[in-house]
């Protein structure tokens, strides 16, 4: 049998890398993380994250403490330079649990995501080494790494010391490296798209001690001026962020010159009562590699596609890549699943993070219009849009950002029946209430495995002993949502003592009533749900035997699963057959 010093080498420890860490460290898989940088960056790069990232972070179990350190709910404009409204964003209402629009400060984030991998000794985390190379058969990865004195975050080359040189093995290895991928680059794979040519100088800012700097700017703001396209971010912790597009004639020098740097920010703020922190000058990608995974070597975050800052995906991408990429790791290392799995990695975010590409693009020529006559349409046009209903809504509550929705027959799950159907998309999070008048989000209620869902039955009904066994040994969860006031009580009512693998929650907002209604689904229907909480199937059966045999088809698995190291649960006892062999 082959030996593994690691089930995972994580090859970078940005947003991405980190998310990922924590992800497999919660599903107890042995990971290395390997930083070329010996010391923290400490400044900021992305500044913003999403209902979507917050609820991965949730899973990661960061989520309130990474929270309580961003300006959560914060309103997204389009403004002119008089600061005059053309357009906004505010998004009140939270299908997924959190807020859309959340602004941060990149090391405080980093900073958690960091110190929460502390909690797992199977997760190492190695600062000051560079990946000299690797190499791969069909069971693992051999990767080298020595010792490096890092880059100074791109100012210069690395200096490694190979006389310091490391062999680990692992059974996969994740390049969550950047755009300048180390790991991409020695498989060969190119990136295809677009270089702008365009160039932004970036300044960030801290308000003095005792000084409230940025009162007055409390939203994030486009500043569509086609004399100076502007970018004015909150940040939390005193610090904000301007984004400032140059113009032909005018020199990176020029723009980083101390004086210019203050001549453009008094424009917005009192100079004297500010800190720069940072001044740069930079351009920009809208590219995706051509390939994102070799075998066992995969790629994540900007290793795998690059995105203009303009929607502030960028980091949210990687972070989704994480998410998707961790379960399904997790189901191949810990229980047996097919290898056959990761080929879903790529077809399920390729389309996903490309169209996020586009939608920045996009949003990035409306922004930056440097002509009047063309500016003045924009502004005409979008204020024509916003007096149609239709359009005001879309504009208003972002529709136009793409769908956290699968590309149909290119996902891990069942066909969607009809053309809205939600099999392949991410299910709600609303508020739940537990049997004991405690209001959590769903997902605490889930788990973080499988989930089998049942609205107002117990989806554990129909199942064999065969199929419970093998569901126990993928750690899945079993969750009754009642209609509030709808729980059965007295000598109807639930088990005095609840199973481990078993919640019954209401459905406090009535938002879980109203999907299964969408879905086509009345009560009494199920649903499962993938790790991610993206659909795999649902039905109108009060039972989920359909969609648990399918669920054990697709996934492969064998009876390695019951001697599998990081089971779970505790397996319950059966005859032969193997339950994983008769279940499905």
């Amino acid at each position: 049998m082959t030996s593994f010093d690691y089930d995972v080498v994580v090859v970078g420890l940005g947003p991405t890398g980190l998310t990922l860490a924590n992800l497999l460290g919660r599903r107890g898989v042995r990971v290395l993380v390997l930083e070329r940088e010996p010391e923290f960056y400490g400044l900021a790069r992305a500044v913003y994250t999403d209902d979507e990232g917050m609820r991965i972070f949730q899973t990661a179990g960061v989520a309130d403490e990474a929270s309580a350190q961003m300006n959560l709910d914060c309103t997204v404009q389009w403004v002119r330079r008089d600061g005059s409204v053309l357009a906004q964003f505010n998004q009140v209402s939270r299908p997924l649990g959190w807020p859309v629009a959340n602004f941060l400060y990149q090391p405080y984030l980093e900073n958690t995501l960091e110190n929460a991998l502390e909690r797992y000794p199977h997760v190492t985390v190695r600062r000051g080494r560079e990946v000299l190379g690797f190499d791969q058969d069909a069971d693992g990865v051999l990767v080298r790494h020595a010792e490096c004195q890092g880059t100074g975050y791109g100012k210069h080359a690395a200096d490694t010391d190979a006389a310091t040189s490391e062999e680990v093995r692992a059974k996969f290895l994740v390049g969550c490296d950047g755009g300048r991928s180390v790991v991409r680059t020695q498989l060969g794979i190119d990136m295809t798209g677009t270089s702008y040519p365009e160039r932004w100088l970036v300044v960030d800012l801290l308000a003095n001690d005792g000084v409230d700097a940025f009162r007055h700017l409390p939203y994030f703001n486009f500043v569509c001026d086609p004399e100076l396209p502007t970018v004015s971010c909150p940040q939390p912790g005193g610090h904000h962020r301007f984004e400032f597009m140059l113009n032909d004639e005018q020199s990176k020098e020029e723009m980083e010159d101390p004086d210019q740097v203050r001549s453009l920010i008094a424009h917005y703020v009192d100079p004297d009562e500010v800190t720069v922190l940072r001044k740069l000058v930079y351009t920009f990608n809208a590219v995706v590699a051509d390939q994102w995974r070799q075998g066992r070597v995969l790629l994540a975050g900007d290793a795998a596609h690059m995105t203009p800052q303009f929607i502030g995906q960028g980091m949210n991408a990687g972070v989704r890549d994480a998410d998707n990429l961790s379960w399904k790791l997790g189901a191949i290392i810990g229980h047996g699943a097919s290898l056959d799995l990761l080929d879903t990695y790529e077809t399920e975010r390729r389309p996903h993070a490309k169209a996020m590409i586009d939608l920045s693009v996009l949003n990035k020529s409306l922004v930056s219009i440097d002509n009047k006559l063309a500016a003045g349409a924009r502004d005409i046009a979008l204020a024509t849009a916003l007096k149609v209903p239709g359009l005001n809504t879309w504009i208003r509550e972002a529709k136009m950002k793409p769908s956290p929705r699968f590309k149909r027959g290119a996902y891990f799950g069942l066909p969607r029946k009809w053309t809205r159907g939600v099999e392949g998309t991410l299910a709600p999070q609303p508020e739940i209430r537990t049997f004991d008048g405690r209001h959590e989000h769903l997902d605490d209620a889930l788990g973080l495995g499988f989930a089998v869902v049942g609205y107002g039955v117990d989806p554990r009904a129909g199942l064999s002993v065969a199929q419970r066994n093998a569901l126990q040994i993928l750690g899945t969860q079993f969750v009754t949502v009642y209609a509030t006031g709808g729980r059965p009580q007295g000598e109807r009512g639930d088990a005095r003592v609840a199973a481990t693998d078993y919640a019954d929650v209401e459905d406090y907002t009535g938002d879980m009533a109203r999907w299964f209604a969408k879905a086509g689904v009345a009560h009494g229907g199920t649903v499962l749900l993938r790790p991610d909480r993206y659909v795999f199937g649902i039905s109108a059966k009060s039972d989920a035997r359909e969609l648990v045999t399918a669920l054990l088809a697709r996934l492969a698995v064998t009876p390695a699963m019951l001697t599998a190291n990081h089971s779970p649960l505790r397996v319950v006892a059966s005859a032969a057959p193997s339950p994983l062999e008769e279940a499905r």
